[in-house]
């Protein structure tokens, strides 16, 4: 009687139906970027549709001068020339104030735009505003994510669930084909 409940089992496990995977939120490869339009440090303002013809990076990061986010800004602050010399504009973007974004670039000497998105119109278009967790604790926060938007307003390239050291990098080499 076991020998013949065994096959039972197996075939049930089989012929269970798999989880669906759900799609990540936001824009994916080929779509169209949601547009935007952001107050950045320094008193100025930058628009997706001003940038047409041009490459852009966005990226989005949860807290100005955290450990994580201050490494990534620094990096892709370094690799600035290199982004120009592809005619690539890199933002950064987070929910934080432009006059905080004043301060975490001057503190930092950071050479790109800060973006501020204070009413996560931007972040929940791109599909960043996510729940996150910290010690048990749920919350909504930033997700570390960057997209690569081509010339004519299509995402080229997106990362999610960012690592930080060498995305930069990563992103650089991403850009020279776009």
């Amino acid at each position: 009687m076991t020998k013949a409940a065994a096959p039972k089992k197996a075939a049930k496990k089989a012929a269970a139906p798999k989880k669906a995977v759900e799609a990540a939120p936001g824009p994916q490869v080929g779509d169209k970027a949601p547009a935007f339009s952001l107050p950045t440090d320094g008193g100025g303002k930058i628009s997706l549709a001003e940038l047409k013809g041009k490459p852009v990076v966005l990226y989005f990061y949860p807290k100005d001068d955290t450990s994580g986010c201050t490494k990534e800004a620094i990096e892709f602050s370094a690799a600035k020339a290199k982004f120009d010399k592809l005619g690539a504009v890199v933002i950064g973007v987070s929910r934080d104030s432009a006059a905080s974004h004043d301060k975490f670039k001057t503190k930092h000497k950071l050479k790109l735009a800060l973006g501020s998105d204070e009413s996560g119109k931007v972040t929940e278009s791109y599909g960043v505003w996510v729940e996150k967790s910290l010690y048990g604790r749920k919350y909504m926060g930033i997700e570390r994510a960057t997209f690569l938007i081509d010339r004519v307003g299509k995402i080229a390239a997106v990362w999610r669930k960012v690592k930080v050291d060498g995305h930069a990098e990563a992103v650089l080499k991403a850009a020279q084909g776009v």
